[in-house]
């Protein structure tokens, strides 16, 4: 039995952090990161401004994605993340496999949409949004002016795109709160949704 969920966020909103975590936490789970398919700076358009497109899906490797995870679908015991015994709470999913698929621009992306059991979605407000990007080192090095020119901009318009989706179930996430707050709230929600769905 498989069950597939989505962890989105805004730059920077614990997305990858709390997924590490549930795998640790959940029987037979594993991850694929968005990160993981962008393309090489050279074949990333730059706009009239000289901002590098990142935060758009033609930045992305969108088909290998797809294909990584309907892969994952096909043969999830062949993908290595058979675990050891799982939790107590677990107990009765040792035979469920569960794929945690990770990213910023997922939600929108029509050939994904009907394959999530839940949806969640990490929201900073603006001002710590960009304190903790300031924080990382990224590959290109963001320029001065590149968070509010492009970052923001972007992310903006697609939680707008987002919510105005009414057929699309998304669990909003408040990005300030605690991991362990965060941590608890998604675990718990996996876990009655998995028995739900052994029910």
């Amino acid at each position: 039995e498989l069950f597939t969920m989505f962890s989105n966020s805004v730059t920077n909103g614990g997305k990858t952090t709390l997924a590490e975590k549930l795998k640790n936490m959940l029987p037979n789970c594993d991850i694929i990161s968005q990160d993981d398919f962008f393309k090489p700076e050279s074949e990333v358009e730059t706009d009239e401004r000289g901002f590098k497109l990142y935060d758009v899906l033609d930045a992305l490797y969108m088909d290998e994605m797809v294909a990584s995870i309907r892969n994952w679908m096909k043969s999830p015991a062949g993908s290595g993340v058979l675990t050891e015994e799982p939790q107590s709470t677990c107990d009765n999913l040792k035979n469920v496999f569960i794929l945690i698929v990770e990213g910023f621009l997922l939600y929108n992306y029509k050939p994904l949409n009907e394959l999530w059991n839940r949806r969640y979605f990490l929201t900073l407000p603006y001002e710590e949004c960009k304190r903790r990007r300031s924080t990382r080192v990224y590959q290109p090095a963001d320029t001065p002016d590149y968070f509010d020119g492009h970052v923001w901009p972007m992310y903006l318009k697609y939680k707008s795109e987002l919510e105005e989706n009414a057929s699309m179930q998304v669990d909003y996430l408040d990005g300030t709160k605690s991991q362990e707050e965060l941590l608890s709230y998604v675990y718990s929600d996996i876990i009655e949704e998995l028995n739900k769905l052994r029910e």
